[in-house]
């Protein structure tokens, strides 16, 4: 059989999934690689490889082995060094080595954006300690954020409001880290009116933008999307600016999720992830191209289309409350005919669960945006997970 690329997918969750499909149908062959068998992403790939990221060796065996045209990173969580040991060597790197060391530590990206770029960021500073953590939270003030360098899905991160805290803080954030560094940021918190996610796809051509996306966090871990986000044109074009300039900084082709605290007309820097964002998912329904569609596109060197919102849309996350190795859903089709707009749902696939990890997702277009919010988390509502242990 013939195809187009062959492509490596490093991390197979529900982002991989899309990834995987939108990939597919422009005739790529994609191997998709976890540390468990059965992730979401393996279900529609074409072959699947189960090793841990982290071990540098497996890494490079698997890249060595399947050889593919672009080696596309879905987590964090991977032996960077070895990617630019691989780029160096002639394979490319989705979008590029540089990009995936600078954004898997919080700690490499701050330091792109704030000193090397000059962007507006909260004030920060990083702790190996108890003790580092207590003068981070002196310079930055109460209320911080502190967060692990090193995670995903804001594992790890709290916000602290007074100093009898920073200790558990400190612990959580040790607990729940990825990796093997020991090292937090501790970041002021930022009291922003709303923030967003800025997609952006650079590519041979040019950088694109997506429409804003607004979203909602608990834990650190989105629960809604929408798009468009009300922004106002200079703010949007600020975001714009820094989006561009550090995307042309990090190098490479592909999408890159960043994120943003606005504040009346302030648009301040917060992170970056160099591939599919979660908060992105409601591209499913909004755009004309997903966010995956123009991933893969920009991945593969094929043209990008004008972006364009059908209307205003929203996501929704369906969450876990428990372990289980058994799982069964119900309510699909109640959750299908919630009324008022477009719905659609995908159930992910992933073989286990744990609390609060996402099973699936709600998405509808509305009138408004208030009411593709409301129908997006009614018809989240409706999905019941079943336990079997």
């Amino acid at each position: 059989m013939a195809f187009t690329a062959k492509i490596l997918l490093l991390g197979s969750g529900e982002l991989g999934r899309e990834f995987v499909i939108s990939a597919k149908r422009l005739g790529a062959q994609v191997i998709a690689c976890d540390a468990y068998e059965g992730a979401p992403a393996m279900q529609v790939a074409d072959g699947f490889e189960v090793f841990s990221m982290l071990d540098g060796a497996l890494l490079r065996a698997a890249v060595e082995r399947h050889k593919p045209d672009y080696v596309v990173p879905e987590v964090e969580a991977i032996r960077t060094e070895v990617l630019a040991e691989l780029e160096a060597e002639g394979f490319t790197i989705v979008p590029s080595a540089r990009a995936t060391q600078m954004t898997m530590n919080r700690d490499g990206i701050r330091e792109v954006a704030a000193v090397e770029l000059g962007l507006r960021t909260s004030r920060y500073r990083y702790a190996e300690s108890l003790e580092e953590v207590l003068a981070g939270a002196e310079h930055t003030g109460l209320p911080c954020v502190i967060k692990p360098v090193m995670s995903s899905s804001g594992k790890g991160q709290s916000t602290v409001r007074a100093a009898d805290q920073l200790e558990a803080a400190w612990d959580y954030a040790v607990a729940n880290m990825r990796g093997d560094r020991k090292r937090v940021i501790v970041e002021e918190f930022v009291a922003f009116d709303y923030e967003i996610t800025l997609l952006t796809i650079r590519t041979r051509d040019g950088v694109f933008f997506c429409p804003p996306i607004g979203h909602r966090q608990e834990r650190g871990d989105y629960q809604e999307s929408w798009q468009p986000a009300a922004m106002s044109a200079s703010a949007i074009a600020d975001a714009q600016d820094m989006a561009r300039k550090v995307v042309d900084d990090l190098g490479g082709y592909g999408i890159f999720g960043v994120e943003f605290f606005v504040k009346g007309e302030d648009v301040i820097f917060s992170e970056l992830s160099p591939r599919p964002h979660d908060t992105g998912m409601v591209t499913l329904i909004s755009q004309n191209l997903t966010q995956f569609d123009l991933h893969a596109r920009a991945v593969m060197g094929l043209p990008i289309p004008a972006i364009t919102v059908r209307g205003p849309s929203a996501s929704a996350v369906i969450l876990a409350d428990r372990n289980s190795e058994t799982l069964s859903y119900a309510g699909l089709a109640a959750a299908l005919a919630t009324p008022g707009g477009e719905l659609d749902v995908r159930i992910f696939g992933k073989p286990n669960s744990r609390p609060y990890r996402r099973m699936g997702v709600a998405l509808a277009t509305a009138g408004s945006t208030g009411d593709a919010r409301r129908i997006a988390a009614e018809a989240a509502g409706k999905i019941q997970i079943g336990y079997g242990d």
